[in-house]
């Protein structure tokens, strides 16, 4: 089907009568080997997990890894040395970055393995900012103006890019992150990134922020990266994500699954599949079913059956007006038709495909259709049994169910 013909049969509505918005640049950072390990109920992967996990986001094009905090000791040393080898070694498209707090023990152990390993690693500097945590701590303005020229400057001298991170920033003072913000630039941060630590943020105030932090950059003159940092406590990490691209942030954290602390962060495999529908990436995409489940095997997650894109469920009816959509698409030998006329998302762009099943809510089609696909003759005596079962359960029914019942081994 023609392009012009697919424009005629979906009208979009997210697009009426708006600007077209595509952002000057985007990347992404991933978080789920850091930031994703602080899920309480995560498990933290061993190495080979890691790096299997480390070549999924490169195969993806996400641009950087969080590799870990390898202030937290040994293990974590030894984590991250072995993931930034790894990249060195497989000559890996993705960069990789550390967190640490503004202390110089914390940015030491990322020098030497930057060192070590012959790799630059970006060192993610972090402190409270918020008026509620300064209070919490006994900290003051100066304490933490101090803190941040100190480590920038230590991290910057010790070879290393440097990110400045404002933990909390969305319930900080706009002044106190002028100063702190302007500080670490001035001391050669070459990143700064704006973080709902709390999931405290809505759309709405993510654009303000952001808005406001551009302003700021650009006040100083220099070149520099704004990164979003987000968590999903409110269920607004997604849709803020979104704003705060439209804000001028050109790098968005994510982890897979959408884990880490608490309810979590980001998912990052929402985040590209969005903004491979937003028509803002090229790159396939196919690979982002295997990362989610290694995700979910490797930390311990299971993915719910109503997870968007690559849950079981996403592409799997049993129901008969969709279905039987779907298997009139099929007729017309149109894999663009078949994969829009009941979805928003086209599976194949993911890995998937479009499934019918048979269950209560089923029609005759859905039953023919599951016997054609398995390249069975649709008995008229077949065809009723099934149908009649279907409708008298409490939900699909399975395969061998199904086989069972016309009595056909597999």
């Amino acid at each position: 089907m023609q392009a012009h013909n697919k424009d005629r049969l979906i009208y979009d509505w997210n697009t009426h009568n708006s600007e077209n918005f595509v952002p000057r640049v985007i990347e992404f950072d991933d978080e789920t080997l850091r930031d994703g390990l602080q899920g309480p109920s995560v498990v933290d992967p061993v190495i080979e997990d890691k790096i299997e996990m480390l070549h999924l986001m490169n195969a993806l094009g996400i641009h950087t890894a969080a590799l870990g905090l390898p202030g937290a000791g040994p293990r974590a040393v030894e984590h991250v040395t072995r993931l930034a080898r790894e990249i060195v070694d497989s000559k890996l498209n993705i960069q990789a970055n550390c967190a640490c707090r503004t202390i110089e023990t914390d940015i030491i152990p990322i020098i030497e393995i930057s060192q070590k390993v012959g790799l630059p690693i970006e060192a993610c500097a972090f402190i409270g900012s918020s008026p509620i945590r300064q209070y919490a701590e006994n900290w003051d303005l100066d304490f933490l103006l101090k803190n941040t020229e100190q480590a920038v400057r230590f991290a910057v001298e010790g070879g290393l890019p440097v990110m400045f991170v404002t933990e909390d920033t969305v319930r900080s003072n706009p002044e106190d992150l002028r100063k702190l913000y302007t500080t670490a630039i001035h001391c050669g941060a070459k990143r700064i990134c704006i973080c709902d630590t709390c999931g405290h943020a809505t759309p709405d105030g993510v654009y303000k922020l952001v808005s406001f932090i551009a302003e700021v950059v650009a006040e100083t003159g220099e070149d520099i990266g704004i990164d979003w940092h987000g968590h999903r406590d409110r269920g607004f990490a997604l849709p803020n994500t979104f704003s705060a691209i439209r804000a001028g942030a050109t790098r968005v954290h994510g982890c897979a699954l959408g884990i880490g602390e608490r309810v979590g962060n980001t998912a990052m495999d929402l985040i590209l599949a969005n903004c491979k529908l937003y028509g803002w990436l090229e790159q396939d995409l196919t690979a982002l079913k295997a990362y989610c489940r290694k995700a979910s095997e490797a930390l311990g997650v299971p993915i719910p059956h109503n997870y968007p894109i690559i849950g079981e469920d996403a592409f799997r009816t049993g129901t008969g007006v969709h279905a039987a959509a779907i298997i009139k698409a099929e007729k017309k030998n149109d894999s663009w038709l078949v994969d829009n006329v009941y979805s928003g998302v086209p599976a194949n762009w993911f890995g998937g495909e479009q499934v019918i099943e048979v269950g209560p809510m089923s029609g005759v089609s859905n039953v023919i259709y599951w016997l054609k696909k398995r390249n069975l003759k649709p008995k008229d005596e077949w065809v009723d049994a099934i149908f009649q079962e279907a409708k008298a359960s409490n939900r699909l029914l399975t395969n061998d169910e199904i086989y069972a019942i016309i009595g056909v081994n597999p």
